[in-house]
């Protein structure tokens, strides 16, 4: 008797070794990220705590619902060997927890977001993580993960008998213990939910507490396509209602001196507003831009829409809003749906041209910029092979004097439309320049330092008086920042150039993706064909807000303050001041009318 139950306690066992190597999880998460969020043993203990009584005791029942399954076949079909039908099940939960549980917190140093099914859409194009990083660590990350495999599948395999025949009092515990597994079973299905973990009020410690398996796969929308049912149809219509107003096409405020000026677009990686002293940000990183804000048209409240160079790039050029899954620039089949800046453009009389110093593979960058009527497109074949001197290509002093001449040469006669798109300020940080300490910073005081010289330059020929010339980041960096500090999409956005009528500042609140319109009205253009995009110095424009989202989150921004929600825990995590959840309710609004073209 006493060998049969130690047979049947197989699934005790299997269940503390989960149990054990989340716990382990955790507390490597929070060890490996400790830079993110300050901590100490109270806090690990809570997280312990917290992670364990609200996923743990019932989640990994679940990941042993087949073992548990196996050994009743098993008890019906003695002759069957239970650890040869249950191996190929322990090496594939092995490589999920370990791949999981590594990858979670790996990426979390990146996107300060739980490992989310939005990592698909970037494994399709490697190339962005390796460029990011180096081999060492790449294959560091790689051996834990794998010591992380051996340590679930391995005990795993030994502890399970290879036979299971019980008898007597043993059938009567593997019948109690059976119960026990039906109930966490069905409180899996009926009560767990990820915002269960969500106990601070500090975000970092939360995720800290949610099982990232959990995690993972809460997050993969089962119906292949992105699809959110948090308002039925009226209340969505009622608060969808006046947000996008169906004609901005007038124009209260002029801020060129001429109709059809040159357009150069300068699209700056990751140049949020904690880098900009003017925005709040950290003095001395861009004392270039600070020197120009005086020169031009500054505008104070411009909010980027998401988080990665494939979103906003989509928002700057074709006016359209992010979503938190969905890449549209990857979706070739969804691009002759959206609006397009360089293609109306074009329509009258522009040429549009595209300079990316690097590859341009990564996301489906080449097919959506070509869709979108960017004639010309410029990539690291533009350069000679020694002057690609970084993982991502040409840096962008090199790219910056290519842009000059290309400019230089331009013929005068026709107008043209240009994006220049800068690389150096993004991991792994290496740049040609020292004049901070911080590598972070200097990666981001370099591009400051190289668009100032490319504007100087610019200011010297004849094609700057009929100029315009707009500064953007594509993005934020979370620099000493979580998504939780709505700040992170706080962007610069600056007018310069002979075009512009004359210097001054512009507080209306907006959007990245309102770029289009707003210039277009500017322009004398009809914008009718950018549903998603605002001319914020419209007459009409009486509701000023900014939606923004990340893969976890939304966030809705407008006179009253400001409201973040965490998709992933169906809670916000911030709301100031508290509005009763009326912002909240717009975010969702937005995030589902959005997504009637995924359909």
């Amino acid at each position: 008797m006493n060998h049969e139950l130690r047979k049947v306690h197989f699934l005790e066992y299997l269940y503390c070794l989960l149990l054990i190597i989340f716990a382990l999880g955790r507390v490597g998460f929070m060890l490996y990220n400790r830079h993110l969020g300050d901590f100490g043993l109270i806090d690990v203990l809570d997280v312990l705590r917290t992670g364990l009584f609200a996923h743990d005791f019932m989640f990994v029942a679940l990941l042993l619902a087949v073992p548990w399954l196996a050994a009743l076949l098993c008890l019906r079909w003695p002759g069957l060997r239970l650890r040869a039908l249950l191996i190929p099940y322990y090496i594939l939960l092995g490589i999920v927890v370990g791949l999981v549980i590594m990858a979670d917190a790996v990426m979390y140093e990146f996107w300060q977001f739980k490992l989310n099914f939005v990592v698909f859409s970037y494994a399709a194009s490697p190339e962005g993580t390796t460029n990011s990083v180096s081999t060492w660590f790449l294959v560091s990350r790689l051996l834990t993960a794998l010591s992380l495999i051996l340590a679930v599948a391995v005990p795993a395999i030994l502890v399970t008998p290879k036979r299971l025949s019980l008898t007597g009092g043993a059938r009567l515990w593997y019948r109690n213990l059976s119960i026990i597994w039906v109930f966490l079973l069905l409180m899996n299905v009926f009560y767990m939910r990820v915002g269960d973990a969500y106990y601070s009020s500090r975000l970092f410690l939360n995720h800290s507490a949610v099982n990232p398996v959990l995690g993972f796969f809460s997050s993969v929308p089962w119906s292949g396509q992105e699809r959110y049912g948090f308002l039925d149809e009226q209340e969505q219509n009622d608060y969808f209602q006046g947000l996008y107003p169906e004609e901005t096409e007038d124009l209260a405020d002029t801020l060129l001196n001429t109709p059809r000026p040159n357009i150069l677009l300068v699209f700056m990686e990751s140049f949020g507003g904690k880098f900009v002293q003017e925005l709040g940000g950290v003095p001395d990183v861009a004392p270039n831009l600070s020197r120009l804000i005086p020169q031009g048209v500054f505008w104070t409240n411009y909010y980027s829409n998401s988080f990665r160079t494939d979103r906003g790039t989509v928002s700057a050029y074709s006016g359209w809003v992010s979503y938190p899954q969905t890449s549209l620039m990857r979706e070739a089949p969804l691009h002759a749906a959206l609006s397009s800046l360089p293609a109306t453009l074009e329509e009258s009389g522009y040429e549009t041209s595209y300079l990316y110093p690097g590859p341009m593979t990564n996301m489906g960058k080449r097919d959506y910029l070509a869709n979108m009527h960017f004639r010309n497109l410029l990539d690291h074949t533009t350069f000679r092979p020694e002057e690609i001197t970084s993982s991502w290509g040409a840096d962008d002093s090199t790219s910056a004097m290519k842009t000059y001449h290309l400019i230089a040469e331009k013929d005068t006669l026709s107008p043209w439309f240009m994006v220049w798109q800068t690389i150096s300020s993004h991991e792994p940080w290496h740049v040609p320049y020292s004049r901070l300490d911080d590598p972070d910073l200097n990666a981001f005081a370099y591009t400051d330092h190289c668009v100032g010289q490319l504007i100087d330059s610019l200011q010297t020929l004849p094609q700057w008086h009929n100029m315009l010339v707009i500064l953007i980041p594509d993005h934020g960096y979370l620099y000493q920042q979580s998504f939780q500090d709505p700040e992170f999409f706080h962007s610069p956005m600056l007018w310069l150039g002979g075009a512009v009528k004359r210097p001054r500042q512009m507080d209306v609140l907006m959007n990245q993706s309102d770029l289009s319109a707003t210039l277009l009205a500017q322009l004398g253009l009809s914008h009718r064909q950018f549903p998603w995009s605002r001319n914020v110095l419209s007459r009409s424009y009486t509701n000023p807000f900014v939606y923004c989202n990340f893969p976890s989150g939304l966030m809705f921004k407008d006179t009253t303050g400001v409201s973040i929600f965490d998709l992933s825990a169906g809670l916000p995590i911030l709301e100031e001041p508290q509005d009763g959840g009326l912002r909240e309710q717009k975010a969702k609004a937005i995030l589902q009318e959005s997504c009637n073209l995924l359909k």
